[in-house]
């Protein structure tokens, strides 16, 4: 599946994680590192200003204008870059290599959030030491302010959780160092101390926040567990949703969201987070409307319409469903007008490597590996993409991680489907936050892109 090319790149990042090895034994903490890490980064950029400014990286097309601005190369984004083919890399580590070296928790062998955040802050691969300190930290900042919680509790459970969700992360801004400090007047190049101060903060105390919502939407009266200091993010996410006792699904949490933290900054709700945070707003202003860009059907949503599609095709075919009848079923969908959910993806052109890796995860585990439900999202796999390049009208036939994220929650028993987006919400706070630092950190600027009229494109044609 792996092409040559690929094959090579993975071996030559995995070199270059050897020589952070000197690194592996460091004491330093996050904010040390950081110090360290930026003036080099700053330097390059006023490097690529000076001598390359004028550089020609692509030419836009009236496709990309009113097209959405699908594939204009025209942010910069340091921590992950999206290949078609070889899919996501984190600071040039493929997701293969990040299962290899970077942390898990002490009594697990998925890496954890912590890990990749460590990875997408600073571009170097944490020890298990300093992964521990970070999750002692986010747990010690983990409780929810008295007022956030009333606010969350007053809220009706018929309110979509990801409103709650976007609406309880805009609230904590009351405590934002970032806007506190820019009020009292601060340097530009301390704008992202205070800004990871506020990513930090915002991140550690997301678990609290989602499980508080599930609580009161699909268990009212239920007790909800306090943060426990010796946790780790995930470990109490789970705990809180009542998932703590399950081992099993905690590692998929966790696997799940290191690997949904970060996915290049052009999908909507990483680019959402980088406008509104280039006018300067808080992190806490720019990732609530980052959620909001989440909770699109055409974005965050698909998982559960993943579930959904699956579970009506297993009602409708009985337990033992043949390939024959999956490949029916699948024209089925398409001929009455309608996609295929969780196959085809914006940019990647072969298999989600988010999606090998929930397989793996899987095979792994032979409770899932008997699942029903598993089963039908591994034959589906078998026949999708073929059915897909005969159909003839998507760019790519193959399954992204949507395809059975939510199937793997579904099995454990958590099958609220509305709920699904909260916990990639949950997730991509690593990337977007991440981004907002390190905007700060390099003075990016305001974004503003130019637009056009349709009759100002037909003059520009003409001429």
């Amino acid at each position: 599946m792996l092409s040559s090319r690929t094959s090579l790149a993975r071996q030559s990042c995995l070199r270059n994680v050897s020589l952070y090895s000197k690194r592996f034994a460091s004491t330093k903490s996050l904010r040390e590192t950081m110090k360290e890490v930026i003036p080099p980064k700053q330097e390059q950029l006023k490097k690529l200003k000076v001598e390359h400014g004028q550089t020609v990286v692509g030419d836009v097309k009236v496709d990309n204008i009113i097209g959405g601005m699908r594939g204009l190369k025209a942010m910069l984004w340091e921590a992950s870059v999206l290949d078609p083919i070889e899919g996501i890399r984190f600071h040039g580590l493929s997701i293969p290599d990040c299962q290899k070296v970077l942390p898990a928790a002490p009594a697990g062998k998925e890496m954890i959030p912590e890990s990749m955040l460590w990875l997408l802050l600073t571009g170097q691969v944490p020890t298990a030491e300093q992964t521990k300190e970070l999750s002692r930290e986010l747990a010690e900042k983990g409780d929810l302010p008295k007022f956030v919680e009333d606010l969350v509790d007053s809220f009706p459970r018929s309110l979509h959780p990801m409103t709650q969700l976007g609406m309880g992360v805009a609230a904590l801004n009351h405590d934002s160092q970032f806007q506190a400090a820019y009020e009292k007047g601060i340097k530009k190049s301390e704008y992202w101390t205070h800004t990871l101060e506020d990513s930090i903060n915002l991140i550690a105390r997301l678990p609290a926040l989602a499980a508080r919502i599930y609580r009161n939407v699909y268990k009212p009266g239920t007790e909800l567990a306090g943060v426990q200091k010796d946790l780790d993010l995930v470990g109490n996410y789970s705990n809180m949703l009542g998932y703590g006792h399950n081992e099993t699904l905690t590692e998929y949490l966790r696997l799940y969201i290191a690997l949904h933290g970060d996915h290049e900054g052009g999908n909507a709700s990483a680019h959402t987070a980088h406008l509104v945070g280039s006018t300067l707003s808080d992190p806490y202003l720019s990732y609530s409307a980052a959620l909001f860009a989440l909770a699109g059907p055409l974005h965050g949503l698909a998982n559960q319409e993943v579930l959904r599609w699956q579970l009506a095709m297993q009602k409708e075919l009985g337990d033992k469903i043949s390939q024959e009848d999956i490949k029916a079923y699948l024209w089925k969908t398409l001929n009455s007008g309608q996609v295929v959910p969780g196959y085809g993806h914006g940019v990647l052109r072969n298999p989600d490597p988010r999606f090998i890796a929930l397989q793996e995860f899987c095979d792994s585990r032979s409770d899932l590996k008997s699942s029903p439900i598993i089963d039908l999202v591994n034959k589906t796999f078998q026949v999708a993409p073929n059915v897909l390049k005969e159909h003839g009208k998507t760019k790519n036939p193959y399954p992204n991680v949507d395809a059975t994220s939510g199937c793997v929650l579904y099995h454990y028993g958590l099958t609220e489907f509305k709920y699904y987006t909260v916990i990639f919400g949950v997730s991509r706070a690593l990337g977007c936050l991440t981004q907002l630092v390190w905007a700060r950190a390099l003075g990016l600027p305001l974004e503003r892109p130019k637009s056009l009229s349709m009759d100002a494109l037909t003059k520009i044609i003409k001429q």
